[in-house]
């Protein structure tokens, strides 16, 4: 399952983070690693991007 298939207000556990290289390492500086629990918060009226909570801050994602 994907942040995109989660709806408003749903939790989910973080079991992979993809990317590569530099991208993948700016997800993990965020502190979207495996293991932690993410809220979604709320989606932009186009449905991208995301709003998540996550280590009590929120964090707005691109879906691609």
């Amino acid at each position: 399952m994907t942040l995109r298939e989660l709806k408003i207000g749903e939790k989910a556990v973080i079991t992979a983070v993809g990317g590569e290289g530099a991208l993948r390492q700016h997800f993990l500086d965020m502190g979207v690693i495996p293991g932690t629990v993410v809220t979604v918060v709320k989606f932009a009226p186009m449905g991208d991007p995301v709003e998540v909570s996550i280590h009590g801050y929120t964090l707005t994602l691109r879906l691609d």
